[in-house]
C-alpha cells in the first residue's frame, strides 16, 4: 500500500496544505512532505493523529473496500440491440439499485417489445424524435422534451412512427430491463 500517496489524496480532499495538516498534528510541513513522498514512515500514533485530523480512522484508511463508483462514462455503458431498438444501460449493474436508467434508441417505424404488467413505476424523457407511449389501451404522443410517468401495472411499450430515430431516457424502479 502506498501510504504516502493515500495520505496526500486525503489531505487534498480536505482542502489542506501540508503546512495546515502539520499544524493540526503538531508536525512540520517538511515531515508531512516526507511522508507523502515515502521518504519516511510514521509511527502508528503519528499516523493515527494525522488520520484524525483528516477525518478518518486507521481502520478506514487500511480498509480494502473500494470507494463506491458514482460517476459513469460511455465506456461503462452496456448496449443490447433487439429488433428495431437499442437499450443502453447507463449505470452498470443497476439491477442492484432502486432505479435503472437506460437510453432507448428506436429506429424509424419500429417499437420496443411490449412490457407486461409488473410491480414498479417508470419515467421517460424524450431526447430526440417523437414516440408513441402505449399504456394499457391508451396511446400518448410524446415529442422531444416531453416526459412521461407511469405505474407499471398495464402493458406498455414505445413506438416510433417517424422517419428518423427516436431516443428516450427511461428509468424503471425497481429495475426490470
Amino acid at each position: 500500500m502506498d501510504i504516502g500517496a493515500k495520505l496526500k489524496l486525503l489531505r487534498q480532499r480536505c482542502g489542506l496544505t501540508q503546512e495546515e495538516l502539520g499544524d493540526r498534528c503538531e508536525l512540520t510541513k517538511g515531515y508531512i512532505s516526507q511522508l507523502e513522498n515515502e521518504i519516511t514512515s510514521p509511527s502508528i500514533t503519528t499516523l493515527s493523529d494525522i488520520l484524525d485530523a483528516l477525518g478518518t480512522s486507521l481502520g478506514e484508511f487500511f480498509s480494502k473496500e473500494q470507494e463506491e463508483k458514482v460517476v459513469f462514462t460511455q465506456n461503462d455503458y452496456f448496449e443490447k440491440q433487439d429488433g428495431g431498438y437499442t437499450l443502453a444501460w447507463l449505470v452498470p449493474n443497476a439491477q442492484k439499485n432502486e432505479m435503472e436508467p437506460i437510453v432507448v434508441t428506436i429506429e424509424a417505424q419500429s417499437s420496443t417489445t411490449m412490457d407486461m404488467p409488473h410491480e414498479g413505476e417508470e419515467f421517460g424523457y424524450v431526447l430526440d424524435g417523437v414516440v408513441w407511449l402505449h399504456y394499457g389501451k391508451a396511446v400518448h404522443k410524446c415529442k422531444k422534451g416531453d416526459t412521461f410517468y407511469i405505474v407499471s401495472n398495464k402493458p406498455h411499450y414505445l413506438e416510433n412512427r417517424g422517419s428518423g430515430k427516436a431516443k428516450v431516457v427511461w428509468v424503471a424502479s425497481p429495475p426490470n430491463f
